[in-house]
């Protein structure tokens, strides 16, 4: 049976605040703050449990080598002789956000029945470009069966940043949906991370039909909304967004309309939220999800309540007749710190659980045991100025090498996978 599971980022041991990410308001307003990287990885924890309680099924992805010294590598230098810039480059924790390690098709949407998966390479931030390998050598064990197809990266200059500018709208999971690939153009200040001629690429690689392109709005990315999944959200028939998240949204609307009949629109009026308070609190990075009751849930940081703008409309919405009928709030405040929040932390996967390779799927007993590897292992903080210190990344590799032992996931440490 086909089933939606959130696969996590676990938040990595080497967790700072080195605010590398140009245009993320958060990450580089919160630059050179200490960071918290074991009670961060405890909040991810408990994001994951509150999804379990929900009825929904849970998966991980796991944190990377960190500094990455294959990179640091390809650029003449050893983490201890490169500039601090470049260390900060190496050793950044941003897999974390699982929504950018690829995009997702499911078997109803592909031409062959498979579900195709393409990693994301993410070349416009240096800090990110990195990441790829490694993902995409975690993508091709978690998703090993033939049910699946798992794509290499579209190459650069194509910049593509995965499922965080991609949404899936059906009449539910295993209905064949219409996918909708989300673009920039011009950000204004900020770089537009979403190239057209990647999505267009993954759109053909994995064989879909029932497909839209759309352009974000300038105003958006100026605003800071880096990736789409900042100002808009979807899950089965209902797309969730803010009222200026598209460049020409009548026309994206009309299409979608056209195309899947039954979808419903709720749209947030920038009179009641402005873009401002919206990116601030993440209203829509938030998981919208369907649970076991067919209710559909918002799971939203803390920091949506605690606008006020914002949680007065989510509680006008839910009081009312629309499609969000509940409001989950979770912590994942070190997340939200340097710019990810509920929706950046998870991939999310449609097929069957039974073809998932099982180290990848938790439950409460597994996430236990990852909580007390994080509890013994991870560092409890990580001052800005000390990510050059030698124990510090003595501590950082062994934490994580202890996390893939628990797991039965070494292959990982030793390198026998395939790029």
């Amino acid at each position: 049976m086909l089933t939606e599971i959130n696969f996590d980022g676990i938040i990595g041991p080497s967790h700072n605040y080195a605010g590398l990410s140009h245009g993320n308001l958060a990450a580089t307003r919160n630059r050179g703050e200490t960071s918290h990287p074991r009670a961060a990885a405890l909040q991810g924890i408990a994001k994951m449990r509150s999804n379990i309680a929900l009825g929904l099924t849970q998966g991980i992805l796991l944190p990377h080598a960190r500094p990455n010294h294959r990179w640091l590598a390809s650029l003449g230098t050893r983490f201890e002789d490169a500039p601090p810039h470049t260390q900060a480059q190496a050793l950044s924790a941003s897999p974390m956000w699982a929504a950018n390690a690829a995009t997702v098709s499911p078997a109803p949407d592909t031409g062959d029945g498979k579900c195709h998966l393409s990693v994301a390479n993410l070349v416009t931030m240096p800090h990110r470009s990195h990441e790829w390998p490694e993902t995409l050598a975690q993508l091709r064990l978690a998703f090993a069966d033939p049910a699946f197809t798992v794509h290499g990266p579209v190459p650069a200059p194509f910049g593509d940043e995965g499922a965080a500018n991609h949404m899936r709208l059906a009449a539910d999971h295993g209905a064949p949906g219409v996918e909708v690939f989300v673009y920039g153009i011009s950000g204004g200040p900020f770089p537009a991370r979403q190239h057209p001629d990647a999505s267009a690429a993954v759109a053909r690689k994995h064989r879909l039909e029932r497909v839209l392109f759309v352009q974000q709005s300038q105003e958006a990315i100026a605003a800071g909304a880096f990736h789409n999944d900042v100002v808009a959200v979807a899950n089965g028939r209902v797309l969730f967004a803010h009222e200026h998240a598209f460049a020409d949204k009548d026309r994206f609307y009309a299409d979608l309309r056209a195309m899947l009949p039954e979808v419903e629109i709720v749209e947030v009026p920038a009179a009641e939220v402005n873009l401002a308070d919206a990116i601030k609190s993440y209203l829509f990075n938030a998981q919208l999800v369907t649970l076991p009751s067919s209710e559909m849930a918002l799971v939203l940081p803390g920091e949506a309540r605690d606008t006020p703008s914002v949680w007065t409309w989510l509680q006008d919405h839910v009081a009312g007749n629309g499609p969000i009928r509940r409001l989950e709030v979770v912590d994942v405040r070190q997340s939200m710190a340097n710019g990810g929040g509920p929706a950046c932390l998870r991939l999310r996967v449609v097929c069957d659980p039974a073809t998932v390779d099982p180290r990848f799927l938790v439950d409460g007993a597994k996430l236990d045991r990852i909580a007390a590897v994080i509890e013994a292992h991870w560092p409890e903080a990580i001052p800005y100025d000390s990510i050059g210190d030698p124990a510090l990344i003595a501590q950082v590799e062994a934490a994580r090498q202890a996390l893939l032992e628990a797991l039965d996931l070494s292959d990982l440490l030793t390198g026998n996978h395939q790029i």
